[in-house]
């Protein structure tokens, strides 16, 4: 784990908005635990960027917008299978919000995702076609960092997905494990962690930053 860190550090802080708290529309259990455990440890670093999920209403990721189709269920579209979720994040709506605990107010930038309404966007690099990018890794290649750390919401989507298109874009990535709360439907946290070893995604604990 990092004994210190270093110029070329940032953390990325991954959707913490409403929809994925607690009584939102997309709650993944126990996502306001890491809320104050985020921020004392966003202050370690002088480096933070935010991902926020940005649905226009009617997204193709939505349950809704496929009559007969529920929540969790899959479809393919042409960049792949894609599940089918609630409702949530929708622009305008205050799901959409980052949550009012979260106190990070040296985050440099605030990187939107999933607003095109005909593909999905887990990771904050680029949308599920793994083409289309989000210009997080030239924001971060501009600014000089090569090491990412990276918690949030949820583990097994939108932060695991973040890590391994960091990867995939040269920087090192290492997921704060403590610092994230998985969805885990049908086995999707197991999955990912597998890909992620595969890829040498390091882990690392907040108490490695207090």
């Amino acid at each position: 784990m990092p004994a210190s860190l270093r110029a070329d550090d940032a953390l990325i802080v991954v959707d913490i908005q409403y929809d994925f708290l607690p009584g939102g529309s997309l709650a993944v259990a126990g996502g306001d635990e890491i809320i104050e455990p985020v921020n004392v440890m966003a202050r370690r670093f002088r480096n933070v960027v935010l991902t926020q999920d940005w649905h226009p209403a009617g997204h193709i990721s939505f349950a809704s917008s496929h009559p007969g189709m529920a929540p969790f269920q899959t479809i393919e579209l042409p960049y792949g299978t894609q599940v089918l979720w609630p409702d949530h994040c929708v622009i305008g709506t205050r799901g959409a919000e980052f949550a009012v605990a979260l106190d990070i107010p040296h985050a440099q930038a605030v990187i939107r995702k999933g607003f095109r309404e005909t593909i999905d966007s887990y990771s904050g690099f680029s949308e599920n076609d793994h083409t289309t990018q989000t210009g997080l890794a030239g924001y971060l290649r501009e600014r000089g960092f090569r090491r990412l750390f990276i918690c949030g919401l949820a583990t097994d989507y939108c932060v695991a997905w973040t890590a391994e298109d960091g990867k995939a874009a040269g920087f090192e990535c290492t997921i704060i494990e403590d610092a994230t709360r998985p969805i885990d439907n049908d086995g999707s946290l197991a999955r990912a962690w597998d890909r992620l070893n595969g890829l040498g995604v390091a882990k690392a604990q907040i108490a490695d930053f207090l």
